[in-house]
């Protein structure tokens, strides 16, 4: 790769991504709203990812793309806005990409497409451990939306002969900013997180993960979870099950903290592993590792 277009890159995600390219000396274009100072790219294109026009400039010499722009919630917006906001902008961006004759993108979906993480009803897994070919119970506007660009990065492989790879990212936050408070919150409540399957990772890992997406070879699309292999609470992983999602058909082990997602795609299609997890001290306490 020469040069990658990244969308969102002044998220969470889009950042570190950003910096990872620059370790590994590739140079990368931005994507944001509005420039928010500080990026480490070699452009920053301002626009909105749903624009044909912005996108274009945004590509001009790329040879890849990490798609990351996107509303991640239902809970602040219109259903109406978070379904078209998300859904226009990996459509345009896909297209525009493929019309290029980039050829490698990764596009962020979530553990939430299976509906579960933002559902108002009650609903559990079919089985566990859980991967992108369980059944749907969608009824938010988020988990359609990343439904649908699953689906997108389909049809983009097919139409330009692109490869793509959607990743289900979790929970995704630095030890500090954000994952040792919220992995104490899920600890005394493992509740909080039963629809998330206790899953998350760390961001320097989703980064990992965004940029070996780039390196898959071939054209085709893939839907592939990723988190870190262990949960963020200090119980068991089957007693979290036999309370939480007691009807799920469990169809593997699951020893110890081990997360019930299935990693056997982002071990074999992306060769990833999580470097960066949290542990338990003596005392049950979780801290980072």
């Amino acid at each position: 790769m020469r040069r990658v277009l990244v969308t969102g890159a002044g998220g969470r995600i889009g950042r570190a991504v950003l910096d990872l390219l620059a370790a590994q000396g590739t140079e990368a274009v931005a994507l944001e709203r509005e420039d928010p100072g500080g990026l480490p790219a070699a452009r920053v294109v301002e626009g909105d990812a749903a624009d044909p026009v912005a996108v274009r400039e945004a590509l001009a010499g790329a040879d890849a793309v990490v798609h990351l722009a996107a509303i991640p919630t239902p809970e602040h917006l219109p259903a109406g806005t978070v379904f078209a906001v998300n859904t226009q902008a990996t459509f345009t961006v896909l297209e525009q990409a493929g019309l290029a004759g980039v050829r490698r993108a990764c596009v962020a979906s979530s553990l939430a497409a299976d509906g579960l993480a933002f559902a108002a009803s009650d609903p559990h897994p079919a089985y566990l451990p859980v991967d992108a070919f369980a059944p749907s119970w969608c009824e938010d506007p988020y988990a359609l939306s990343k439904q649908v660009d699953e689906l997108t990065a389909h049809t983009m492989a097919r139409r330009h002969g692109m490869g793509v790879v959607a990743l289900r990212l979790p929970y995704v936050g630095g030890f500090e900013e954000r994952l040792n408070a919220f992995a104490a919150r899920c600890a005394a409540d493992p509740g909080l997180h039963a629809r998330g399957y206790w899953a998350y990772l760390e961001t320097r890992d989703a980064a990992r993960a965004c940029v070996l997406a780039l390196s898959v070879e071939g054209p085709g699309a893939r839907v592939v979870c990723v988190c870190a292999p262990e949960t963020l609470v200090p119980q068991p992983t089957e007693a979290l099950v036999r309370r939480y999602h007691p009807d799920a058909e469990l169809r593997a082990p699951l020893p110890g903290r081990t997360v019930p997602v299935d990693l056997s795609a982002a071990r074999d299609v992306l060769g990833f592993t999580a470097e960066h997890v949290l542990t338990l001290g003596a005392d049950k306490a979780i801290y980072r590792k």
